[in-house]
């Protein structure tokens, strides 16, 4: 048996943000081989149980990075900020004035001030060209509304509220700024930043990360971590990376995500999930080629 882990966007979903058919019965066929195949990606729980519920497919699920993990529709652990930690994040976010999510065990919450935020950046001059046209533009920068995510007043009204925080995702669409923020958030001891594209940034505790969660996920099955299989196309999917006993990059990831990874699959568009599953999972075809 072993524990398949699969990121989502950009990896087990193609550019038009859908399953490909030959996605899902690859995922099917590997359940059938008696293997556990979960999804472990940044988005939330709840929006990852919508995507597969779309296509009746049944699969344990680590949202936010890993920091909530699903089992047999169970929570099974949780990893979260402390409110200092929050309430730390949270001030240097609203010192750059950006737009920002709140992931909680409660839902994912917005800042009030998003749209504004947004069309200030927008109109600053300062987004590259080449962002516009990033897979990815379109599911970041979409309204929060098309989520049915609520907006808060205060920050405060959520880290010191009745949630568990688990989660911070900002849109930061200039890099100035980003690579500013970054460093500051890095100097706040006990948590780990990440992106999974060249304008966000995700911030988790520590501990809540992909590759944390692939080790919850196996010890909860009991499965060895020499058995486990991560595939990915961005930078929050290193920490899985560098835990599983095979790491699997999609052909469109990030060439520095790929120097990380031990072999490289067809593109997102390519069924690259279905081709990695078939040939280097369940035939082991890759073995012969070490």
């Amino acid at each position: 048996m072993k524990l398949i882990a699969l990121d989502m966007d950009g990896t087990t979903l193609n550019s038009h943000k859908e399953i490909s058919s030959e996605n899902i019965e690859a995922v099917k066929k590997a359940q059938q081989y008696g293997h556990i195949v979960m999804i472990l990606s940044g988005r939330s729980s709840l929006l990852i149980h919508e995507q597969l519920s779309k296509h009746h497919l049944n699969c344990p699920v680590g949202g936010n990075n890993g920091a909530e993990l699903y089992a047999e529709g169970k929570l099974i652990e949780t990893t979260s900020l402390t409110s200092v930690q929050s309430h730390q994040i949270a001030i240097e976010i609203e010192n750059e004035k950006l737009p920002y999510k709140i992931g909680t065990n409660k839902g994912t919450f917005v800042h009030k001030d998003w749209f504004e935020r947004f069309d200030q950046i927008l109109a600053s001059g300062r987004v590259p060209s080449e962002y516009f046209e990033h897979k990815d533009y379109q599911i970041f920068t979409a309204s929060p509304t098309v989520y049915g995510q609520g907006f808060f007043q205060q920050f405060e009204d959520i880290i010191y509220g009745n949630s568990l925080v688990q989660k911070f995702f900002i849109l930061s669409l200039d890099p100035e700024q980003k690579q500013r923020l970054q460093t500051k958030l890095q100097a706040i001891e006990g948590i780990y930043v990440t992106s999974s594209s060249p304008f966000n940034l995700e911030i988790t505790h520590i501990n809540g990360n992909k590759g944390n969660g692939l080790i919850k996920m196996a010890r909860h099955f009991h499965i060895p971590l020499k058995n486990t299989i991560a595939i990915g196309d961005e930078r929050n999917d290193l920490p899985m990376f560098h835990t599983a006993g095979l790491s699997i990059a999609m052909g469109n990831a990030d060439e520095e995500v790929k120097k990380h990874c031990d072999l490289i699959t067809l593109t997102n568009d390519e069924n690259g999930v279905a081709y990695a599953i078939e040939n280097y999972i369940l035939k082991e075809s890759y073995k012969s080629t070490l």
